[in-house]
């Protein structure tokens, strides 16, 4: 069955994404513990590029399914290095900067929605929080999508959140009941 992308995020309520959302059957890689199945790790020989696209032993994968499964595996450890997690294996990945580009934002009302690189949608709140990083000069901004991953800000969903963030008083926004400072610490 071919993938088809949701629709464009402009054009989406925020029940329809909430309903997107809730639909993607994402396999439950945090309930499968390596230690107690006795699988094996090892080194993927994958690499993730600042720009969002992936690498196999120097080859890019151009295939957008593909990407979108392998990122369906994808974990990050407390020290910050990703992993690929089946039952079977725990593979080590090579991430340059984040694992996810956020390539669109939306507000619908107190919620932010942002659409990743991989045609996955996170609504940002307290289960998944805007954070900055950098300096005054050369901020980075992140929103947290799943299992310690986490997706960069482009240029353009950067410059749409700083529009959105210059309607208060303190270069801030909010979703969910949330509030993010956009200003590095």
């Amino acid at each position: 069955m071919p993938y088809e992308p949701p629709p464009e995020l402009a054009a989406l309520s925020l029940d329809q994404v909430a309903g997107l959302v809730a639909a993607r059957k994402l396999p439950p890689v945090d309930q499968w513990s390596i230690a107690e199945t006795g699988a094996e790790t090892g080194d993927s020989e994958m690499r993730i590029a600042a720009d969002g696209r992936w690498f196999h032993q120097d080859g890019e994968i151009r295939r957008p399914a593909m990407v979108r499964a392998f990122a369906s595996l994808l974990t990050s450890d407390e020290e910050g290095r990703h992993w690929l997690v089946t039952p079977a294996q725990k593979l080590s990945i090579a991430v340059e900067d984040a694992a996810f580009i956020a390539v669109d934002v939306k507000r619908d009302a107190d919620t932010l929605v942002f659409r990743l690189n991989t045609d996955d949608l996170v609504m940002a709140g307290p289960e998944h929080p805007v954070t900055v990083e950098g300096n005054a000069e050369t901020p980075a901004i992140y929103v947290a999508v799943r299992h310690g991953t986490r997706a960069r800000l482009n240029r353009s969903t950067y410059a749409q959140l700083i529009e959105i963030a210059l309607e208060s008083d303190d270069l801030s926004v909010t979703s969910q009941g949330a509030r993010f400072s956009l200003v590095p610490a």
